[in-house]
This record gives structure tokens, sequence and C-alpha cells, in this order.
């Protein structure tokens, strides 16, 4: 027996009283203001009119924050939405509608990232917040979080070619070899572990522990190095937290002559630890800077263990996806928490 406009009704109303979240965030968001946006990525002229047209790219996109919300793989995405009902009245899509492809979702991910939008992106939904009254407050907050990518199993020569920016020659004749080959991706070491991928890099306020800036780099860029970078000079507060990775004589210079109150924390040195009163200031700065890790707890079930992507670029891009998405979850808890 085919279902009806009322039995679909039902099953919604259904979802509604078990709690389905979806619904919050597709009313929270306006998706249309990130039309003119995601516009670019199709202006390149089609060649005919025949074949199927493109998918709407507002659509799309919000395909890709669904995506990021759940930590879902492009196969298991297209899955869940011709399997589940949130999903599909999320995208606003009928059951017997079409539902782009995994290889879809693959080739809008990738327009994204040619039409370089992620930032553009993320600035936009973050105009939408701060004109919805949450505004950066109380101070800010930065710090770094690893992310792993997929170990690329390199002679010590290829490694050596490869630090020094160019493509070992036994790659250049083998295309499928080169595509599968992250040359951005670097080692680093942290608490005597080694580890290999990229670092995403926030700056949050400290009232709404909403993102405010964001980089991603290699896992070997130090984490001082994009400071300057995170610090929002929006924020009502001059305070800023950060860990003593931070700590060096240039960046507590460059704080004080932007006006700003550092709150980095001290680091001892071989062979002088901290002091006691050092120790305590330390543990104070704690219960502030230690809001920022709620975040990166947040973005483990979005990214997993590990970034499957080839390339800075398309790291770029998903770990963006995955602040995006922060972003629009966090946004929904503050909204809930003062209705």
């Amino acid at each position: 027996m085919q279902p009806g406009f009322f039995d679909l009704d039902s099953r919604y109303e259904q979802l509604d009283k078990l709690g389905d979240p979806l619904p919050t965030l597709s009313a929270l968001v306006d998706w249309e203001g990130f039309r003119s946006l995601l516009s670019r990525i199709r202006q390149k002229e089609r060649k005919s009119g025949s074949g199927r047209k493109p998918y709407d790219e507002v659509l799309m996109f919000k395909i890709l924050c669904l995506q990021s919300f759940y930590g879902l793989g492009d196969d298991q995405t297209e899955y869940q939405i011709r399997d589940r009902y949130s999903f599909c009245r999320f995208l606003g899509l009928s059951p017997e509608d079409k539902v782009p492809d995994a290889k879809t979702i693959w080739v809008f991910r990738e327009a994204l990232k040619e039409a370089d939008l992620i930032d553009e992106l993320f600035a936009a939904l973050d105009r939408q917040i701060r004109s919805a009254g949450y505004r950066p407050r109380k101070g800010q907050i930065v710090d770094a979080s690893l992310i792993a990518a997929p170990r690329q199993r390199n002679s010590r020569e290829e490694n050596a070619k490869i630090r020094q920016g160019e493509t070992p020659e036994s790659w250049k004749d083998n295309p499928a070899k080169l595509r599968q080959k992250d040359v951005d991706a670097r080692w680093t070491k942290k608490n005597g572990e080694n580890y290999y991928g990229y670092k995403n890099h926030v700056g949050i306020d400290n009232q709404y522990k909403l993102i405010r800036h964001f980089e991603v780099t290699s896992a070997s860029v130090h984490d001082s190095q994009m400071f300057p970078y995170l610090v929002d000079e929006a924020n009502t507060s001059k305070d800023v937290w950060a860990d003593s990775a931070y700590r060096s004589r240039r960046t507590e210079a460059w704080l004080k002559e932007a006006g700003y109150r550092s709150h980095i924390h001290t680091k001892g040195q071989s062979g002088k630890p901290l002091s006691d009163t050092q120790q305590r200031a330390n543990k104070k700065r704690s219960t502030v800077r230690v809001r920022v890790e709620h975040v990166f707890a947040s973005h483990k079930p979005m990214v997993g263990d590990i970034v499957r992507t080839v390339g800075y670029a398309r790291a770029r891009v998903k770990l963006g996806m995955i602040n995006i998405a922060y972003n629009i979850k966090r946004w929904s808890t503050l909204k809930q928490a003062l209705a």
C-alpha cells in the first residue's frame, strides 16, 4: 500500500516526539544566505542543456553539514539520506525525490575546494551568529588539535624530496599512485608520541565557546605560529588564554603591544621547575582554558580519529566543515538554553 501525505506527516510528528534535533538546526540557520557564495560553483558555463541538471547548491551544502554533524563518509551519507526520514526532512526532500549519490557529494566538496569558499562560508555563518546576539565576549581562548592522516609508506629518499617541495621521480610516471600520496601532511611529536597529519587551530570566545577563527596547517607547524591569526579583535574583553606551547617572549610582546592581557600558561624549563606561585597561577588559568577542550571533544564524533583526505586543500575543506557544523550545533544549544 502506497503511504500517503498524512502517513508521512504522522511519521514526522513521531520523530519530533522522539527528539529529532535536525528541524531545530534547519530552522535556526538562514541557508539561503549562503546561496550567493555557493553560486560561484555554478558559474562555469555548461556546454549544452542536455544531461542531468546539477543538484541545488544549497541542498548540497546542507548535505555536507549533515555529513559533518554525524561524522559520515560519502557512501554512508548517501545511504543514510535514502534510509532516514529525518535526513530527508532536513534537506527538504520527499521519499520520492532523487538523492545525490556518493560521487556527486565528493564532486561538490571538490568544487568547494577549487572555488576556495570554505573561509567565506565560515565567515558568513559567523555573521549570522553575531547578528543573532552572540557576539564574542569575556575574552578568548586559543588552542590546536592534532588530526591524524593516513600514514604514507615512503622511502627515505622520497620523503627527502617531499620535504624539499619536489615530486619523487618514480611517482611522475604513475599518476594513480601520485593521486593517493599526501605530500602536505607532516610528522610531529607530542608528549613523546609521534603523530602524522594536520592541525586544526581555533580561537573561541570565553562566554559562548563559539569558534571565531580557525586555521589548518600540517602537524609540524608550531602552535604559536598561528596565534596572531586566531585572536579576535572584536571580542569585548582583552583577556587571552592559551597553554604553554604559545608562551614566548615574541608572543608576550605582541599581546602587550596590541593591548591584550596575557593568561598564557608558564612553562617549566630543564633544571628549573615552576615555583608554587607559578603552579597556582597556571591552575587558575586552566579553569578558563579548559573550555576549549570541550570544543575539541565535540569535534571527535564528527571527524573521528583520522581525516581520510589527500592533501592540504582537501583537509582544510573537511576541517572547515567540521568547524562550521560545530558552530551550528553550539548556536542551537545556546539558543535552547536561553529559551
